[in-house]
C-alpha cells in the first residue's frame, strides 16, 4: 500500500464505531419490518443485529458515551449518533417514531422503546 498506509491502518479504522462508510445516510433501511409495538422483542434483537454489523451498538447499549462538547471527537460522535437515530426513526411505525423524533439522543430513542414496548409481548 504504497501512500504510507498498512492493513492494520485500515483494519484499525473500519472497527472504529465513529467511523460512517460512503453507503451509511440518513435514509438507509436496516430492517424491512417496522415496529409497531406489538413486536418489539423481535424488532429490537434485529436491529441489535443490523447495529452490530455497523459497529455501532455501543450508541444504544451505553458503552459509547458522548464525548465533552469541547472534545475534538464531539462533531464526529454527535454525527454518527444522528446517523443512529435516522436509523431507528426508519425503523419504526410513523405513529411512534412522532413520539420520539424530539429525542436528544439514538439512546433515549432506544431506552424510551424499550420502557414503553418491552412489556407484555414478544419480548
Amino acid at each position: 500500500m504504497g501512500d504510507g498506509v498498512t492493513k492494520t491502518d485500515i483494519a484499525t479504522n473500519q472497527s472504529d464505531s465513529l467511523t460512517l462508510h460512503h453507503f451509511d445516510h440518513p435514509s438507509l433501511v436496516l430492517l424491512s419490518k417496522l415496529l409497531e409495538g406489538n413486536n418489539y422483542g423481535q424488532w429490537s434483537h434485529i436491529m441489535r443485529i443490523a447495529l452490530s454489523t455497523k459497529n455501532k451498538l455501543g450508541f444504544i447499549n451505553g458503552t459509547i458515551n458522548a464525548p465533552a462538547k469541547i472534545d475534538a471527537k464531539f462533531p464526529i460522535w454527535e454525527c454518527c449518533n444522528h446517523m443512529i437515530f435516522s436509523w431507528i426513526l426508519n425503523s419504526i411505525h410513523s405513529d411512534i417514531a412522532g413520539s420520539v423524533i424530539y429525542a436528544e439522543s439514538a439512546i433515549d430513542v432506544w431506552n424510551d422503546l424499550h420502557d414503553r414496548f418491552s412489556q407484555g409481548n414478544d419480548s
